[in-house]
């Protein structure tokens, strides 16, 4: 029933071989079907949004060929399944232990879950879906937990080097690679349709930056006269702002949006969203919660917000450079404010100079 031991061991090396956590689910997936007769496997994540969670089906891969692999940014939410509509997922999840549904009697077809990740304490939660035709025997459950293993252990490595220490929010690292492997990821094939049989693969930079699909922005957030906090109550007030902001981000953002920490006060969020009002809406929604919440021993802390639409031709650095430049604009005409970029250029409040690193084109 099982393929060699060295095939088995390819696959744990491709595992440990990826720098890019994005394509752990994808590698596991294609490592359990090469490797066991089985018709088809799922890794499916929980996604929340305003108190709701969801399961987000991230791959799907079948025997026979086809499925499809997901981009968590680019997701409709409301037409994912509610989280307590699949029973034997969440209850996969609540046991932490391997679940199976017999549809067709003791031994006929199957359905076997697995805790994706192992500490129920963790932020992300998902499981793994194996679809048999009969029941898995002992080395069978053997290979699938060992490789599940292997992978727990290197998406906690690679989470750990995207992390930014202090807040556990993703790190400036983590942006740039997300920015190229998923917002300017290669569109000519269709993220939601990729062939499993496909290998990824890299683009060259000058190539990628012309497959941007539309919809993506890009926000930063500073905090309001952070430095003059920090003199004022100290370093270990001001950390506790920071992670604060931090957690304010969390519980107002969607969960597949991306929050990230870029250095000091600053901090950055990539989404994906139909409109630019949406987008200001959410970034309101954050800088209003910041406003009214009671920091210890600080009481009142506000922050600035300035977001950008991603183009085909930006880099992060050229999205970071416009909403920076939004946020200066909110701090010198009275702080506590959030902006649209396109907007203010619409307003002909930054004139019509293009800025490219540290050189003015006119």
């Amino acid at each position: 029933i099982i393929r060699p031991m060295a095939t088995l061991t390819e696959h744990i090396i491709k595992l440990t071989d990826h720098r890019d956590r994005e394509l752990l689910e994808l590698t596991l997936s294609k490592a359990l079907i090469d490797l066991l007769r089985i018709d088809r496997v799922v890794v499916s994540k929980v996604v929340s949004e305003a108190g709701i969670r969801r399961w987000l089906d991230v791959t799907t891969l079948d025997a026979r060929g086809g499925g499809k692999v997901v981009d968590p940014l680019r997701v409709d939410f409301d037409q994912l399944e509610k989280y307590e509509e699949h029973r034997y997922r969440a209850m996969c999840l609540f046991e932490r232990n391997l679940v199976e549904h017999a549809w067709a009697g003791e031994d006929g077809p199957r359905i076997s879950y697995l805790p994706l990740f192992a500490d129920s304490s963790s932020d992300e939660a998902g499981v793994v879906e194996v679809h048999s035709g009969a029941p898995l025997n002992v080395a069978e459950r053997q290979v699938i937990d060992d490789l599940v293993h292997v992978f727990r252990n290197m998406y906690k490595l690679l989470a750990y080097s995207d992390r930014d220490a202090l807040t556990g929010l993703l790190n400036r690292k983590a942006l740039d690679d997300t920015f190229y492997s998923a917002v300017l990821e290669e569109m000519d094939h269709g993220l939601e349709s990729i062939t499993p049989t496909l290998e990824p693969q890299v683009l060259p930079v000058a190539e990628r930056r012309h497959r941007v699909p539309p919809n993506y922005w890009l926000g930063t957030i500073s905090v309001d006269d952070f430095g003059m906090v920090g003199d004022k109550s100290g370093h270990l007030i001001a950390e506790e702002i920071l992670l604060l902001v931090a957690r304010i981000m969390a519980n107002t953002f969607r969960t597949y949006d991306r929050l990230y920490r870029l250095g000091a006060d600053q901090f950055c969020v990539l989404m994906h969203c139909p409109q630019e009002e949406l987008v200001l809406a959410a970034f309101e929604r954050f800088r209003a919660n910041v406003e009214k919440f009671n920091f210890p021993q600080v009481g009142r802390v506000t922050v600035c917000a300035g977001f950008t639409r991603v183009t085909p031709d930006d880099s992060p650095s050229t999205c970071l450079e416009r909403s920076e430049r939004t946020v200066d604009y909110a701090r010198r005409n009275g702080s506590n404010q959030v902006h649209s970029h396109g907007e203010l250029v619409r307003r002909g409040m930054f004139g019509d100079t293009a800025k490219i690193g540290a050189v003015d084109i006119f």
